[in-house]
């Protein structure tokens, strides 16, 4: 056991985890105080306008009720959060295996930032249960208004407030995912760990999990034990149903499939249940005419796209072969529109093979968009400044008169690739239809080559 702990940096691996914990709890009471605000926004604006109606009355205990409810639930995000055995504990699979390490290493007495780092990892979980009483909440309000506005006939102030919910829901899916998606500083620690017979034992008797149902492999606990007795094996099972459905006479047969659909009924709302514990979202509704945007769940780096690709022209009695070698990063506005920017350096490789030499032939400035057509196509456009004459320093760069426009429209094809570096590939067929007025005049017609770096 000494062993496994010498080979495992507490210090390390507890200030990762602290550093994760953390942000990942900023996010959530930001994302959660920014919603709570916007959709008590939106109901303040609906009843407002009945202010000036014969309901006025009404429109106004309701605008006190919304300042009050949605005031309490700020005031829960405020305060430090606590899971007690009442609540619905919803549960994250990695979130319980690292709190159970920690723990088992706050046992064996390694150093103080374990403790710090598992007062964190339970604050985070206190976060996640406000989270989730939020989404229950702002659901419910949902609900509410959802009557009230058909009462009144003003069910298509309903759309935004949908939307909200509907983003929410999906943030917290999100922050789940990257809770569950561990570092290699983690994933060495706990598989480490995982090798010992003293941390197996230890998890199967204080992780989330053995307390929402009784872990099996523990022959020396009498109650498991007792638990066993009397257990019939499948083949037995099966004999037994083959009995009774043949002393049943003719209907028999109907009557257990009968008992089959009833168990299956009662299996199903057993199946509602546990998705409560995994922060399920069976509640969500998704407004008639709307179409998610994935993208807005995802931070702005995870939105961004790197990306590289290739042009080479064939040369002439003036100019050599040329290769324009582009860099770009791109931001998905959604799951089909791309804008980005980037910028190219034209590499010349000389005349031919007898006149070999690698010089500078230009450079350029690019901005793109693509929006997805169908399947892999995608309809490609952008804007570019290119600088086409050889230059021996970048002071000569400066020379604004000396760069071209190009105005881009095309096709391209994307391809995903199974690569260490590359994620996809991307082919371009692109007409330059400023080309006409450069002089001298530049090709119209442009093939491109691309990757996408992961």
């Amino acid at each position: 056991m000494d062993a496994t702990l010498n080979k495992i940096d507490p210090q390390k691996w507890s200030n990762a985890v602290e550093k994760k914990i953390s942000n990942l709890e900023g996010k959530i009471i930001t994302k959660s105080k920014k919603t709570l605000r916007c959709l008590q926004k939106q109901e303040e604006k609906i009843y407002r306008k009945q202010l000036r109606s014969k309901d006025s009355l009404i429109a106004k205990a309701k605008l006190a009720e919304i300042r009050i409810k949605y005031k309490e639930q700020g005031e829960k995000l405020k305060s430090p959060s606590s899971i007690t055995q009442a609540n619905i504990r919803q549960y994250i699979p990695h979130l319980d295996t690292l709190q159970t390490a920690f723990k088992f290493l706050n046992q064996q007495g390694t150093t103080e930032n374990i403790k710090n780092a598992l007062s964190k990892i339970e604050s985070l979980e206190g976060k996640m249960q406000q989270a989730e009483e939020i989404r229950k909440f702002i659901g419910d309000r949902r609900e509410q208004l959802k009557q009230q506005l058909e009462q009144l006939g003003l069910l298509k102030e309903l759309k935004k407030f949908n939307k909200e919910v509907y983003y929410y829901s999906e943030q917290l899916k999100e922050y789940k995912t990257i809770l569950s998606d561990p570092n290699k500083i983690e994933k060495k620690a706990i598989e480490l760990l995982s090798k010992t017979k003293f941390f197996q034992d230890f998890m199967k008797k204080n992780s989330m999990l053995a307390s929402l149902f009784r872990m099996p492999g523990d022959p020396d606990n009498p109650t498991y034990v007792a638990s066993l007795a009397g257990l019939q094996t499948r083949s037995q099972v099966n004999n037994l149903i083959q009995q009774q459905i043949a002393a049943g006479g003719p209907n028999a047969q109907a009557q257990f499939q009968q008992n089959i659909q009833q168990a299956q009924s009662q299996l199903n709302q057993m199946k509602n249940r546990i998705t409560s514990f995994g922060g399920g979202s069976s509640d969500e509704i998704i407004p008639e005419g709307f179409k998610p945007n994935s993208q807005k769940t995802k931070s702005f780096l995870q939105r961004l796209e790197y990306g590289t690709n290739i042009q080479s022209r064939k040369g002439n009695n003036f100019l050599p072969v040329t290769t324009d070698l582009g860099l770009s990063v791109g931001y998905k506005l959604t799951d089909k529109s791309i804008v980005g920017i980037g910028a190219s350096y034209k590499l010349g490789w000389g005349h031919g093979w007898s006149n070999m030499k690698l010089t500078q032939e230009g450079a350029g400035l690019r901005s793109y968009i693509d929006w997805k057509l169908k399947g892999s196509f995608w309809i490609s456009g952008g804007y570019e400044m290119n600088y086409r004459t050889a230059f021996n320093n970048f002071y000569q760069l400066r020379d604004l008169n000396a760069w071209q426009q190009s105005g881009l429209l095309g096709i391209s094809k994307v391809v995903d690739t199974r690569s260490k570096f590359f994620k996809k590939t991307k082919v371009q067929i692109l007409w330059d239809f400023l080309s006409y007025q450069q002089v001298p005049r530049t090709q119209a017609i442009i093939f491109r080559l691309g990757y996408g770096i992961r």
